[in-house]
């Protein structure tokens, strides 16, 4: 597994300090406002969004369950048109393989288009320690890396800037690595988009190797298909000579059908859009290489697992596989809005980082085992999740976890793993809780003592309560309990 950005506090401590930063809350209630309704209204132009939803949940979940027919066919596919498929069990490995195919052609350099998976495996990283930069080319990813930062959202991954800030990023940063910003830059959208163009223009047309992601993996076509907003991914997918995919396993879909319903509802979930500005596909040898020999001459696909089997071997865990990174879940996330997603620790933040950070790199650190608990389990991810996963489902699954410990598999192997540190009061409080709830009469009885002593009921609770009522008001405790209250008004229940 990749460590990336472990080493944080536990997502309370990381979340306690973010929630102070002014600028950083104002920045992201503009933006996750913003984008969330302009989705509810591209979302309601469709009568058939339910249907569209839950025929998107069916394909995925389909292929997860067929998932080694669909990628041997892939490869089959990809090899029959050019290209060279590469297989990768985790993160050491899919950064050995690309750094090794950058090193064959000679080049110290590569232009990338986003890819969450090589954020995932630290690929940047890697390349550097070998002596290769990595020049990322989506606008927002540009400001992450000018900026020496870290992303914080999956589609706008510059989300927790604004346009001063960007613009002091630029007039410090752009001469570093390259062209740099024009004279007297200011902070308007127009002006920073150009000084943006202009400094990646040069490396688009420099540049021999290419490294990208996908956004879908055709099985029965070989076909590669990405999604951005911007035009740039199209310049790293057509003008090197050797362009390297790193695509996560559960990116494939079995036909080119399929790509019907994604189409449809990644771009209005994502950027609110009926349709995706720049949808670029390829099969084998490039995007664009054709008899004249445009585009790619060489091709190569890294498949990279790096404990997605695992967590597909969980039969609750594993609908998270079905995301297609549309960032709907953290515009409208309280939590996210409020912490901003530097706090998850992950790549992938809010509510589905929060459930599939924890599986493909297990709950052993703080950080991870903090994870499934940074939910209020309000519902809204799921009520906007155009795959319809259950998050608010895997997360208490994946708490159940944490504080009890148990079966789970880890590199293809069934293991049981011990309690997380720190939770002996909730297991106290589920055995105490188990205890009462078995027993009709014992929990009628405690129901009567408490309506009779609720004028005595504290405000605040003691111990690792506090943590609960330092926030929130205990309810008030009612004059008789709902069994008493039936009896009374229905007669005696059944």
């Amino acid at each position: 597994m990749t460590t990336a950005h472990l080493g944080m506090p536990p997502f309370p401590a990381a979340a306690r300090e973010a929630v102070r930063d002014g600028v950083l809350r104002a920045n992201l209630r503009h933006a996750t406002h913003t984008i969330r309704d302009k989705r509810a209204r591209a979302v309601a132009e469709l009568a058939d969004w339910d249907r569209l939803r839950a025929a998107g949940a069916a394909v995925k979940d389909h292929t997860l369950r067929h998932l080694d027919h669909y990628l041997l066919q892939l490869e089959a596919a990809v090899t029959a048109a050019g290209g060279i498929v590469h297989w990768a069990v985790d993160a050491d490995e899919a950064n050995r393989i690309v750094t090794e195919l950058v090193r064959a052609t000679g080049e110290r350099e590569v232009v990338k288009v986003k890819s969450m998976a090589t954020q995932e495996i630290g690929l940047n990283e890697a390349l550097e320690a070998a002596g290769i930069t990595a020049y990322e080319t989506d606008l927002a990813e540009l400001i992450v890396q000018l900026g020496h930062d870290r992303p914080s959202h999956i589609l706008v991954p510059a989300i927790h800037r604004n346009r001063a800030e960007i613009r002091d990023i630029f007039r410090t940063e752009m001469g570093r690595w390259g062209r740099p910003a024009p004279d007297g830059l200011g902070d308007a959208p127009r002006e920073l988009a150009e000084a943006a163009r202009l400094h990646l223009r040069e490396k688009f047309l420099r540049a021999k190797v290419a490294v990208s992601g996908a956004n879908f993996m055709v099985a029965e076509t070989g076909t590669m298909v990405v999604l951005e907003s911007e035009g740039n991914g199209r310049m790293c997918l057509t003008l090197p000579e050797t362009l390297i995919s790193v695509v996560g396993i559960e990116k494939v879909v079995p036909t080119f059908r399929d790509l019907e319903i994604f189409l449809q509802t990644l771009p209005r979930s994502s950027t609110a859009e009926r349709m995706n500005p720049y949808t670029t596909m390829w099969t084998g040898l490039g995007p664009a290489r054709g008899a004249d020999g445009d585009g790619p001459a060489a091709f190569h696909l890294v498949l990279l697992d790096n404990g997605r089997t695992d967590t597909l071997a969980d039969e609750t865990g594993r609908q998270a596989l079905r995301c297609i990174r549309c960032s709907a879940c953290l515009n409208v996330c309280p939590v996210y809005e409020r912490a901003g997603g530097h706090a998850y620790g992950s790549v992938y933040p809010g509510p589905i980082g929060a459930v599939l950070s924890p599986q493909l790199r297990g709950t052993g650190s703080e950080i991870d085992a903090s994870l499934p608990y940074a939910s209020t389990l309000c519902g809204a991810c799921y009520e906007v999740c155009p795959v319809a996963i259950d998050i608010p489902e895997i997360l208490v699954h994946l708490r159940e976890r944490v504080a009890q410990g148990g079966p789970v598999t880890r590199d293809g192997i069934r293991v049981r793993i011990r309690p997380a540190h720190g939770h002996t009061a909730e297991r106290a409080a589920m055995r105490a809780a188990r205890l009462l709830l078995d027993r009709p009469a014992a929990l009628r009885a405690g129901e009567r003592l408490l309506a009779r002593a609720r004028r005595l009921a504290p405000r605040r609770l003691p111990g690792p309560g506090r943590a609960w009522t330092d926030t929130r008001d205990l309810p008030d405790v009612p004059a008789e309990s709902f069994r008493d209250w039936w009896t009374r008004e229905r007669g005696t229940p059944q």
